[in-house]
């Protein structure tokens, strides 16, 4: 019975004040929208993978074999020093060279991502930029140029390229539904904050069941508001 009580409490103090509780989220999700729909640049992200060491097969795909616990540890050291080679300084000057960029080496360092893909001799290039076109031309060159620093400073047989970057036609972020969602969520958990935070602060006395909250004694009589006239 107490806790049928209290929930309706709870329940009187959310309608009591239930534009807040309206209000705010749909403030909060609508300035979200606009942020992410229009002021926010969409990021896209264009990717290549490259196989490095053994020459492919005639039929243009390269085997992937099992390997053992020491070649393997072998295997990840090298892809990780291949990585180092494909973000280093050199390479991406030659990248900026190439498609002749306004941009630093370590503006652009900050758009790569290089990722080795474990257990395997395949390295996977990634590019971050606010244009699809310029991410995915900026993969294939650094792609490119990797390969041909790559055989040069390791003397491998051959770098191959097994997936060229194709240009993204969706971006990567903002996520604009989910940064909605999120938006109104915390605008509603705050908005139900804010009216139980407002209840609290609230010392006057309104009703008949604030007097009977106040005074612990109960109410005998109500005068009714009457206004003169009527």
């Amino acid at each position: 019975m107490e806790e049928k009580i209290e929930l309706r409490q709870y329940w009187d103090v959310l309608r009591k004040r239930w534009m807040i509780v309206v209000a705010l989220p749909l403030i909060a999700a609508l300035t979200s929208g606009v942020i992410s729909f229009f002021v926010i640049k969409p990021v896209y992200q264009a990717s290549t993978t490259l196989i490095v060491g053994k020459k492919a097969s005639e039929s243009g795909q390269a085997a992937v074999q099992m390997l053992d616990n020491s070649v393997l540890q072998a295997n990840q050291q090298l892809a990780k020093t291949y990585a180092m080679i494909a973000q280093s300084r050199t390479v991406e000057q030659n990248v900026i060279t190439d498609l002749n960029l306004p941009l630093t080496v370590e503006g652009l360092d900050s758009m790569i991502s290089i990722n080795p893909v474990k257990t395997t001799e395949i390295l996977e290039i990634q590019v971050t930029n606010t244009n699809s076109e310029l991410a995915a031309s900026i993969a294939n060159t650094m792609a490119q140029e990797f390969s041909k620093a790559v055989i040069d400073i390791k003397k491998v047989d051959s770098v191959s390229i097994v997936d060229t970057a194709v240009i993204p036609d969706k971006p990567i972020k903002p996520s604009k539904t989910l940064n909605v969602l999120i938006a109104f969520v915390v605008g509603l958990m705050a908005s139900v904050g804010l009216v139980f935070l407002l209840e609290y602060l609230d010392n006057t006395v309104k009703t008949s069941s604030d007097v009977e909250k106040l005074l612990g004694i109960p109410v005998l009589g109500i005068i009714p508001d009457y206004e003169m006239g009527k």
